[in-house]
């Protein structure tokens, strides 16, 4: 290193400009209160917004059924976190966990009848929520931006995984 140089890491940060500020900042505060109403809607069935979304992942699954690490992958949670997850929707009778024949280290979450009646009737309040809450409150137009402006940071952020 010369004289003077500064190491790569030692960098000035570049700091956020106020449209960036505002930006972000307005996304923190949609994503914190937009999960925190949805999250609130869901607790009147007993669940939470992670319990929803295992079981519309094991919904939409073949037979219903998931494995344990397609599971973790689909729902952005370490193994460590969706296992005990699923310890507390196995207690309330929403999955069940089966030991697959292929590959005997291998576990599947599987929905139980209980779980496929639980997102059958919660499905359509949660929808009504959504919609409520963020869906529309946007136009065709909006919701199309912001489609197209997420696609970036959801594709850097999974390749990163």
């Amino acid at each position: 290193m010369r004289n003077g140089e500064r190491p790569v890491d030692e960098e000035e940060p570049r700091w956020l400009s106020s449209i960036e500020q505002r930006a972000w900042r307005a996304h923190l505060a949609a994503h914190k209160l937009l999960e925190h109403r949805l999250d609130r809607d869901l607790q009147t069935f007993g669940l939470s917004v992670n319990d929803y979304e295992i079981l519309v992942n094991l919904s939409e699954s073949p037979g219903h059924r998931m494995r344990m690490s397609d599971l973790a992958d689909a729902t952005i949670q370490s193994r460590s976190r969706l296992s005990h997850q699923i310890s507390r929707m196995e207690a309330a009778g929403l999955v069940a966990r089966e030991t697959c024949a292929d590959d005997r280290r291998g576990t599947f979450a599987v929905l139980t009848e209980h779980g496929w009646a639980t997102i059958q009737k919660v499905a359509p309040h949660h929808v009504a929520s959504v919609r409520q809450h963020f869906i529309d409150l946007l136009t065709d137009d909006q919701l199309r931006e912001l489609e197209t402006a997420y696609a970036p940071v959801v594709s850097h952020l999974k390749s990163l995984r």
